[in-house]
């Protein structure tokens, strides 16, 4: 099976490109300028979304230099521990919503401190991938095509990121404790 997936792997952006591009061909598209078409029309989204993404950045640094974070995992401490959570992964809890990347710098701390095998590691891992950038994906995307009214988005991205949480929480204590 393994070495199934291997060569599937192997092959499968070359067949997709190959495809792409002879249905390209019988279609008589006109690929070179289509791709500079979309191109030039992604660049004019990155230039736009230029403010959006250092908002976000700004305020996900100013959320983290302030010792916010810190605090909270300490007065959330007794909570978590009720429900087998390690008071070292509430940071993370909290920067998943804000920042992929932030929320990676913080897995990173605790498979460091912790031990690739530990409950802790296994129960981030999962965490991080079954929560999303909530925020992120607010300022970004949202900003980009100029959606002004987020309230109901926001409520959605914030309760799908908590039951990420309780899942990725749960599916571990069954799997893993």
């Amino acid at each position: 099976m393994a070495d199934i997936l291997n060569i599937i792997s192997l092959w499968i952006l070359p067949v997709i490109l190959i495809t792409v591009l002879t249905t390209a061909l019988i279609k008589k598209v006109p690929v070179y300028e289509q791709f500079t078409k979309g191109a030039k029309d992604g660049f004019k989204i990155s230039v736009k979304i230029i403010p959006y993404l250092v908002a976000i950045i700004v305020g996900i640094s100013m959320f983290r230099a302030s010792g916010a974070i810190d605090i909270l995992a300490k007065l959330f401490a007794p909570l978590l521990i009720k429900f087998h959570i390690s008071p070292d992964i509430l940071p993370l809890m909290i920067v998943r919503s804000l920042s992929g990347s932030g929320a990676l710098g913080i897995f990173s701390d605790i498979a460091n401190n912790s031990g690739a095998d530990a409950y802790t590691t296994k129960l981030a891992a999962v965490m991080l991938g079954s929560s999303e950038t909530t925020f992120y994906v607010l300022a970004v995307y949202f900003g980009a095509v100029g959606i002004s009214k987020i309230r109901y988005a926001l409520i959605i991205g914030l309760l799908a990121d908590f039951i990420g949480i309780a899942a990725a929480v749960l599916v571990c204590s069954l799997m893993f404790a």
